[in-house]
């Protein structure tokens, strides 16, 4: 997303002045992957594009969205910005989505009756959910994936799916980040060539489940970092709050940090209890407030006490796996 999280960005850097560590301006990296003493696997540079673009848009503009691979010293291959299902699952109903033509008002001009229903039990209730994702969102009910976003990247969209489910289940959500700088975790705005965007996640069910702190959000793909000694970690939390989040036009040489996907993580049996909880971001912080896609349906978002939700860096952690349980 463009960074409009200008709090969160004024925050960082007062914390990299009290540790001493200060932002570049060029970023040049001021460490090697040597001074690294954490749990992820570090890339340094570019990835190569294996994927040119997954999204067209139809009828306006929108970022390119490629996939690339990295590959570490030990000869891992990483994709990025990560590993998804674009292609392959079936698409959410959109709400509001300006290249498919589909821009309504409000809740009252969208048709919610033939929005497809996925049957995770045949004798659950029928549960209607209301997302908006910054970027792009995979959906799993009790492990299943159910929907997956209608756009990789921009122009902001929203979408609206349903689901029958017996109680209790378990929601996990991949939501990614994406970037135009493949491995680098930045794209061309605000006039840098290289800076980093932001996230953000909100969502609200018909039965009264909404996204707030006793979610939990765990973060897999961290970049751009310049420094490595800024990253750390504390009891399952991978911290990025003292590394530099301003654009520059010579990030090319940026590091990431990668941490490998547990492969049964959206199953309702998977032990998430070293997660952390989710951290909450306000609207303004988030900039969705020139957002027609988020606006035109603000009832079902934080009018409902849904909370925009993301990892503890929403600049920086790119591509966060979100889990829930409901009672």
């Amino acid at each position: 997303m463009l960074n409009r999280n200008k709090h969160y960005i004024a925050l960082s850097s007062i914390i990299l002045l009290a540790t001493g560590c200060s932002p570049s301006s060029d970023a040049a990296s001021s460490s090697s992957i040597s001074d690294y003493q954490g749990s992820a696997t570090i890339t340094q540079g570019l990835a190569k594009t294996v994927v040119s673009n997954l999204f067209e848009c139809e009828n306006g503009r929108s970022r390119v969205a490629g996939i690339g691979e990295i590959t570490d010293s030990e000869g891992n291959v990483w994709t990025v910005p990560a590993n998804n299902h674009f292609t392959t699952a079936p698409k959410a109903t959109d709400l509001y989505e300006e290249c498919a033509k589909i821009t309504p008002k409000n809740l009252t001009d969208k048709d919610e009756t033939s929005v497809p229903v996925t049957v995770i039990d045949t004798d659950g209730e029928e549960i209607t959910g209301y997302i908006f994702a910054d970027n792009y969102f995979e959906l799993y009910i009790n492990g299943t994936l159910t929907v997956v976003d209608t756009v990789p990247f921009t122009p902001f969209n929203s979408s609206i799916v349903k689901f029958k489910v017996k109680k209790p289940y378990t929601i996990a959500v991949k939501v990614i980040d994406w970037e135009e700088n493949l491995g680098l975790g930045t794209e061309n705005n605000r006039g840098k060539g290289y800076h980093p965007g932001d996230g953000g996640f909100i969502a609200s069910f018909s039965d009264g489940t909404v996204t707030g702190s006793d979610w939990q959000a765990q973060t897999f793909y961290t970049a751009p970092i310049y420094d490595l000694t800024c990253l750390s970690e504390v009891e399952g939390q991978r911290l990025s709050a003292k590394c530099s989040t301003e654009g520059t036009d010579h990030g090319e040489n940026a590091y990431a940090a990668h941490w490998k996907t547990p492969s049964n993580w959206m199953s309702k049996e998977f032990n998430s209890a070293s997660w952390p909880q989710a951290t909450l971001y306000t609207e303004d912080e988030i900039g969705v407030n020139n957002k027609k896609s988020y606006m035109n349906f603000i009832e079902k978002f934080s009018g409902a006490g849904a909370s925009f939700i993301w990892s503890s860096n929403v600049v920086l952690d790119n591509e966060v796996l979100l889990r829930y349980e409901v009672k």
